[in-house]
């Protein structure tokens, strides 16, 4: 290897590595309060973070690539939520990054297809059309990320990417640890 494409593949690992630094510090960090960032259903009902304060308030924002990333985690959420305990304890918003379809006509499809996969999942799916909820939180475009804010306001769990089996035992016990005390 000639020294030229040696440098050039340190400056590219550095930058891989800095890419890599800057992506750890997506998300707000644990300890913060979570962002008062606003939303609204398919039906144009625009709500606030703060509005289910008091509650653990979890989040599970995701575009259309990126919904199926994280089904493991939402089928332990669907066990636990059977007793009417978590379901009525733990504000879970779901959020869809639909800001890449804020145009007519496709505005109105996709407002359709959110009201029907809220019928499907049993919960109001909620939409960030301009990105302003993503960036309120630190979110990347294209991840899956999940944010849990205790009752106290603060950030007790974030990550985006598949949560790996031990990560969703954490989150679930921290659920658990803030609906049961």
């Amino acid at each position: 290897m000639n020294f030229r494409r040696l440098r050039t593949a340190l400056a590219l690992g550095g930058a891989t590595m800095f890419l890599h630094a800057a992506a750890a510090n997506a998300l707000p960090k644990l300890g913060e309060p979570g962002a008062n960032a606003s939303m609204e259903d398919a039906d144009g009902r625009r709500t606030t973070v703060s509005a289910f304060r008091g509650k653990p308030i979890l989040i599970v924002y995701e575009d259309k690539d990126s919904a199926t990333v994280n089904q493991a985690m939402k089928d332990d959420l669907a066990k636990l939520a059977k007793g009417d305990r978590y379901k009525d304890a733990v504000a879970l918003l779901p959020l869809a990054d639909v800001s890449s379809y804020d145009f007519w006509p496709v505005k109105g499809f996709v407002k359709d297809a959110i009201r029907e996969e809220s019928r499907k999942v049993g919960a109001t799916i909620y939409c960030d059309w301009d990105g302003s909820f993503r960036s309120a939180f630190d979110i990347r475009v294209g991840s899956s990320s999940i944010v849990l804010i205790g009752r106290s306001g603060a950030v007790r769990f974030a990550t985006e990417g598949a949560l790996s089996a031990a990560q969703r035992e954490e989150l679930i016990a921290l659920l658990k640890e803030e609906v049961e005390g």
